[in-house]
């Protein structure tokens, strides 16, 4: 510091960088701007004659660093390229996303049993400003193309696999096959696997999105989203154009604590993967329980598919409880291990009653069309003891048993 500057001078401004090695973790850069070395290369990386960071919106090298790792993660042992951005949440990696790909008059084609949230995007917000979006059964391959083939305004088959909360899988190969006949892009939300246990990009898909807020973060203490996609020009022309107009871009402090999670990610999931299976099969045999949904049973109807898209089964399920609306409430109110929250992914086990809860806004029509019935119960299995987490679905399905 120039010892000439006045006092409030040496407040302001920052001194030399005293850095001499490398850090050993990710730092963080709490920047909303970057200064440049001289007026020439402010001018280089404004024209785009010169990569470098300009504005928070526009990048930061803390998220950078992390979308760079997602994205080695979804494509890791693929024989391709491609290009991924980190964004605010979740719904924001759909919304931009979408009002990337979409023009007004181009329609979505997608699932009736999505993530309540994401239901709501599309029937809320993108359809009223000239996104159409039909919802059918898309396990049904010859209704979907029947649809692709009537309607060729749609341009963006969304799908999620497994789906949030009834597990149902979708043939990921074979709606890409269906979709490239059509020139339809496809999008997969792959927030229940994260990339250890299943690559959408090996099936052909060509966007990728994820709430990170949930396993690939694990840890419950950040929010934000990521999108990956196989086409790296449009990823990074339209797609960040999008990002940077709409100003849904990721912040440095939630990106370092995403890239935190993620060094445990492959034990997490195997852990996650394990006590779930427990977990389901104790389920299946309880008398107070009239089904489960869980890819890793064999009586699941999508069972086989799983294994074939799938490395693991993920700790991800929900169960029916005989007695419907009241049955599911009184279970949530006797939980005393398991905790009760409207997220999934974390360390710890949660439990969510979707319709009186994170699908309460879906009409109930819809829900039930799609298996998400009153009395279902959606449980992210966490990594800590199994017998602990037993036990209290234990107790809180006998004291059940006694008042249905």
């Amino acid at each position: 510091m120039n010892k000439s500057l006045g006092f409030a001078s040496h407040c302001v401004h920052r001194g030399t960088d005293r850095a001499t090695t490398r850090s050993h973790t990710l730092p963080i850069y709490p920047t909303s701007s970057f200064d440049f070395a001289s007026l020439e290369q402010g001018q280089r990386i404004f024209s785009g004659s010169e990569k470098g960071h300009l504005y928070g919106r526009f990048g930061n090298p803390t998220v950078d660093e992390v979308s760079e790792k997602l994205t080695a993660l979804e494509t890791y042992s693929l024989d391709m390229e491609a290009a991924g951005m980190m964004v605010s949440s979740g719904m924001s990696a759909i919304s931009t996303l979408m009002l990337g790909l979409l023009r007004p008059g181009d329609k979505v084609l997608t699932q009736g049993n999505l993530y309540g949230g994401t239901t709501e995007l599309f029937r809320s917000l993108l359809a009223p400003l000239g996104y159409p979006v039909h919802f059918t059964n898309l396990k049904d391959l010859d209704g979907v193309e029947a649809m692709l083939e009537k309607e060729p305004s749609i341009k963006v088959l969304y799908f999620e696999t497994p789906a949030n909360p009834t597990m149902a899988c979708v043939d990921m190969a074979a709606l890409v096959d269906l979709a490239r006949r059509y020139d339809c892009i496809t999008v997969a939300d792959n927030t229940f696997c994260t990339p250890y246990i299943q690559q959408p990009f090996r099936f052909g898909v060509d966007f990728v999105i994820h709430s990170t807020t949930k396993y690939l973060n694990g840890h419950g203490n950040s929010v934000a989203g990521f999108i990956a996609g196989r086409d790296v020009e449009l990823m990074e022309d339209t797609i960040f154009s999008t990002m940077k107009l709409a100003g849904t871009n990721c912040n440095p402090w939630d990106a370092w604590l995403l890239f935190n999670g993620l060094k445990t990610l492959e034990l997490r999931m195997e852990r996650h993967s394990e006590n779930a299976m427990r977990v389901a099969h104790f389920l299946e045999g309880h008398p107070a329980v009239e089904g489960v949904n869980y890819v890793g049973l064999l009586s699941h109807p999508d069972h086989k598919l799983a294994q074939k898209q799938m490395r693991r089964f993920g700790g991800m399920l929900s169960f029916e409880l005989k007695g419907g609306l009241e049955a599911g409430e009184a279970f949530m109110r006797k939980l005393q291990f398991c905790i009760l929250a409207p997220t999934m992914g974390d360390v710890d086990t949660l439990v969510m009653h979707p319709a009186s809860m994170s699908h309460r806004s879906v009409p109930r029509e819809l829900r039930l069309e799609n298996d998400i019935t009153d009395g279902l119960v959606r449980l992210s299995v966490g990594i800590e003891t199994v017998e602990d987490i037993l036990g209290d679905l234990e107790q809180a399905l006998s004291g059940l048993r006694s008042e249905v």
